[in-house]
């Protein structure tokens, strides 16, 4: 499989959120130190760096989970806290990195969750909701295990429910936290190209990963943290390098395009 080109629409497009020397704090310790980004519809956005770079704090603090000291975020040109946590639910879809299910519901029950910032239970789904949850659970070839309860599914088949639930919500960004962890290559790949494709539809993607060979092929930018600050942001042509990678995780690599050998440490 060649690794999608870059979505031309989205360096044309406006951004639809933007965040602006966003600084987080926490028991004394920086966790983000003035960090700006910007991210427009149809783009997927790949956020590197090692543990501790701060990654899952930064997309914390732009969804407002979590209090920040300084800067903004900016969704379509309104202050993120000027929206209620519904409107917020409507223009960004979350995938954290710990996604618990507190019972074994159906798989189209947990998909329906999605729908939830739009008003709908799903026992009474609206005609809209019901074509928002059928087309993500078809996008993520769901269709088959609709009424599978979710701990009868393998982890790959968990990992596309909550992705399902994820694209259900039809808000134009999606942040995603390691949505690949702990799965296999098979359905890591299959998880990348889902987002992938909603992107393609449309959307807007800003995902932490750790795998960079992954990042390489699928995202448009990278994103590079150390130390709570981005050190880097731009296409993997010009940001993936074997010095980036020393510079960002202490790991003397190869480079190759996309492909990536992670050789040995410094």
């Amino acid at each position: 499989m060649t690794a999608p080109q870059p979505q031309t629409k989205a360096s044309r497009a406006e951004p639809a959120l933007e965040v602006e020397r966003l600084c987080l704090h926490a028991g004394g310790a920086t966790l983000v130190d003035e960090a700006s980004l910007e991210l427009r519809p149809g783009e997927f956005a790949a956020l590197l760096g090692p543990n501790g770079a701060g990654k899952t704090s930064l997309l914390r603090g732009v969804l407002g989970l979590v209090p920040t000291a300084s800067g903004r975020v900016l969704l379509r040109g309104r202050p993120l806290r000027s929206f209620s946590p519904m409107e917020r639910a409507r223009e960004l879809a979350y995938l954290p990195q710990s996604r618990p299910l507190a019972w074994p519901s159906p798989v189209r029950d947990v998909v329906s969750l999605g729908r939830y910032a739009w008003g709908c239970a799903p026992a009474r789904p609206g005609v809209e909701d019901v074509r928002a949850v059928d087309s993500a659970l078809a996008a993520c070839d769901l269709l088959a295990l609709a009424q599978r309860p979710t701990d009868s599914l393998s982890g790959g088949e968990l990992a596309r429910v909550h992705c399902a639930r994820a694209f259900a919500t039809r808000a134009p960004m999606l942040l995603a936290d390691e949505p690949v962890a702990s799965l296999d290559p098979r359905h890591s790949l299959r998880i990348m190209e889902l987002i992938r494709g909603h992107v393609g539809d449309g959307a807007g993607a800003l995902v932490v990963l750790h795998e960079v060979a992954l990042a390489a092929r699928f995202a448009d930018r990278l994103i590079w943290m150390r130390g709570g600050r981005i050190v880097a942001d731009g296409p993997p042509a010009e940001t993936l390098t074997a010095e980036r990678i020393a510079e960002i995780y202490q790991v003397r690599a190869e480079v190759a395009g996309a492909r990536v050998e992670m050789q040995a440490p410094l």
